[in-house]
């Protein structure tokens, strides 16, 4: 199996761990010291600890959306991810497009910064009301 065909594999197992709110599986996908970052965490979380608290809310708020590869780009410590991803809002569906940069050790990721312009995203959220 090519590198590129083995990324791919990858994250077609990978990216439906966000879909169903199962953190504990998607927990699965990283070491236990695994950093991560993302828009909302631009600093990162570390280790499971941090990443099961943070997927366990996150996945909860999110349980529909779905995330598809469109295009990797091997790396020397792993890969690069173009993705999309179709998030419903109230009655809307966004679909965003984002990259990651993910590193793998023994075949689970090591490090996974998440790259996206979430405006549209938080735009679309209902307005908490001011009392």
């Amino acid at each position: 199996m090519s590198e590129e065909a083995y990324i791919l594999e990858f994250c077609r197992q990978w990216l439906p761990a966000w879909t169903g709110n199962e953190p504990e599986t998607l927990l699965g996908f990283y070491t236990e010291d695994a950093f991560y970052s993302d828009p909302a965490h631009p600093e990162g979380l570390k280790g499971h600890e941090q990443l099961r608290e943070y997927f366990t809310k996150l996945l909860a708020a999110n349980p529909n959306w779905l995330w598809e590869p469109v295009e990797v780009f091997p790396t020397v410590r792993g890969f690069t991810l173009k993705w999309r991803a179709a998030i419903p809002v109230g009655k809307k569906k966004i679909v965003e497009l984002g990259m990651d940069i993910v590193e793998l050790e023994d075949g689970k990721i090591s490090r996974n910064e998440v790259y996206f312009d979430r405006s549209r995203l938080l735009e679309s959220l209902p307005k908490k009301k001011k009392k």
